[in-house]
């Protein structure tokens, strides 16, 4: 199984993070990953990600800026 993040604008639009963090082995290590990066995204103009296993949603879109804003 492979685990990816889909890195998306406030409209839903997709694009690119500042580096290609590639595929995840768990789910805990693609949450943990988001976990650490999440302020560096938003600099890149990242609004939201929605993670993905082997190109099957499993949730998302999650706010970026929740975490900024509460």
């Amino acid at each position: 199984m492979a685990w990816e993040w889909r890195f998306e604008r406030a409209d839903g639009s997709t694009t690119e993070p500042p580096q290609d963090p590639g595929d995840f082995g768990t789910q805990g290590d693609a949450e943990s990953w988001i976990g650490e990066i999440w302020p560096e995204l938003i600099d890149g103009g990242i609004d939201q990600v929605t993670l993905l296993e082997d190109g099957s949603k499993v949730y998302g879109p999650m706010s970026l800026h929740s975490a900024v804003d509460d």
